[in-house]
């Protein structure tokens, strides 16, 4: 049966869509291009252990969620109380610390703790999008109880993101190990909160999902697979449902390596939230700058941002300089939009060929990129594989450069309602280029 995939973007994050590959083609995942630091964690009651960052657009704000701690490297020891702070800005770069008289600390509200007391180790917020969400309770929260409280995850709403209190008393998960960023969030296409926590199976870190219809009550854990991938340590996963593909969700789970002590983010995919696709090479490797090669030092945040006046990039943002300096830092890093994985040729090139699919739509949009001598055409074949009219690869442009949103043609026709309802076969003949996604759209 062909695969119906209407007018959404499929990322080829995966190998779901994909037939055949031939020659020189294969999935590759890439790295985000690090930018600058933009959040350092200077004052009194932050410091050099502060972590479990958790990131999201609100209208024309974005806000941060964060632990603020400090640890001593002589006496080994913390030297305040963990808490919850908060920071905002407009352009996802440049950051606020709002003085918000909430929590005193050392004598003073003069500050931008959020939250003091349960539930400060690993608090995760985000904004509530379910249409049914009680404006109570527009903003949620995730976290362990410690460091007071009794096992499991407890659940926190905001009517304003800044003024915060229990939905429950007592934890609403109890099994896992929770000992690190566990996160919730609504999904829209299956109609439920998520969540996904970490846990133990057989002492290696591991990651539970859990789904609840009014984010009190929720089903029994279930542990994520990697199909063809190693057993690893794997926790702080930051999975999301991607935007632009909102069936897929995408992950960036901190792989642990023990023999070395050191941490690093990997990249993954799922489209029923259980089963990922999981590339092994690290997405933020240590020599990416700077102090990102001792323990938890490369945490990547729970965050993917959509910067203003740029929709070619996504931004997100990763830990460095955890237990080593007087503070701690978090530095943005960019990714193209689609560009976390692509189908890539090298130069002796090779082809691409789709399962059979269906969609609706009037032309096709790839995004793309062509290396120096590189370039990618395009052809749509019927079942026994032969073109469609009009559609052979000979009638294809040998496209160059790098689009997001190119309009695929032949010789300058580029309507392809006549095929809509009819299985196509999508065939990419590619050569030093690497192919994103793509979408049938009007």
């Amino acid at each position: 049966e062909p695969v119906e995939i209407g007018a959404r973007l499929e990322p080829l994050f995966d190998e779901f869509l994909i037939e055949e590959v031939t020659g020189d083609v294969a999935l590759k995942v890439h790295q985000p291009s690090p930018q600058e630091v933009v959040f350092v964690t200077d004052k009194p009651w932050e410091g050099n252990t502060c972590a479990y960052y958790s990131i999201f657009q609100d209208g024309d704000l974005y806000r941060m969620y964060y632990r603020g701690s400090h640890f001593d490297e002589q006496t080994r020891k913390a030297t305040h109380r963990e808490v919850t702070c908060y920071a905002e800005s407009t352009d996802g770069i440049h950051w606020t610390k709002p003085e918000l008289g909430l929590f005193e600390y050392e004598g003073s509200k003069a500050n931008n703790i959020i939250l003091d007391g349960l539930g400060t180790h690993c608090f995760v917020a985000f904004k509530d999008m379910n249409p049914d969400c009680d404006p109570q309770a527009k903003y949620k929260g995730i976290s362990r109880g410690r460091p007071e409280g009794k096992k499991g995850l407890y659940v926190f709403q905001s009517p304003d993101g800044i003024h915060w209190e229990l939905m429950a008393d007592e934890p609403v998960i109890t099994e896992g190990a929770f000992d690190s960023q566990n996160l919730a969030f609504w999904d829209a296409v299956t109609g439920q909160y998520v969540d996904y926590h970490r846990y133990f199976a057989n002492g290696v870190r591991a990651i539970y999902m859990c789904t609840s219809d009014d984010y009190l009550h929720w089903t029994e854990p279930v542990p994520l697979t990697y199909p063809g991938q190693p057993h690893q340590h794997l926790y702080t996963n930051a999975i999301r449902p991607y935007p632009r593909a909102p069936h897929i969700r995408i992950g960036f789970p901190t792989r642990f390596l023990p023999e070395h002590e050191q941490v690093e983010p990997v990249f993954m995919s799922s489209r029923d939230g259980l089963t990922f696709h999981r590339f092994n090479e690290a997405v933020i490797p240590q020599s990416a700058p700077e102090d990102r090669d001792g323990n938890r030092s490369n945490y990547m945040t729970n965050g993917l941002l959509s910067l203003p006046g740029n929709d070619r990039e996504y931004s997100v943002y990763a830990t460095e300089a955890y237990y080593t300096g007087p503070d701690s830092r978090v530095r943005r890093f960019t990714y193209r939009v689609d560009g976390f994985a692509s189908a890539h040729a090298g130069g002796e090139g090779g082809q691409l060929t789709t399962k059979p699919l269906t969609f609706d739509g009037s032309k096709l949009v790839i995004n793309y990129a062509a290396g120096e001598g590189g370039n990618v055409q395009v052809e749509l074949l019927q079942d026994d594989g032969a073109p469609y009219a009009g559609f052979d690869v000979a009638a294809a442009p040998s496209l160059t450069g790098d689009e997001i949103a190119q309009v695929v043609t032949w010789k300058d026709k580029a309507n392809v309602s006549e095929l809509k309802g009819k299985p196509v076969t999508v065939r990419f003949h590619l050569k030093n280029a690497d192919v994103y996604s793509l979408r049938f759209q009007d």
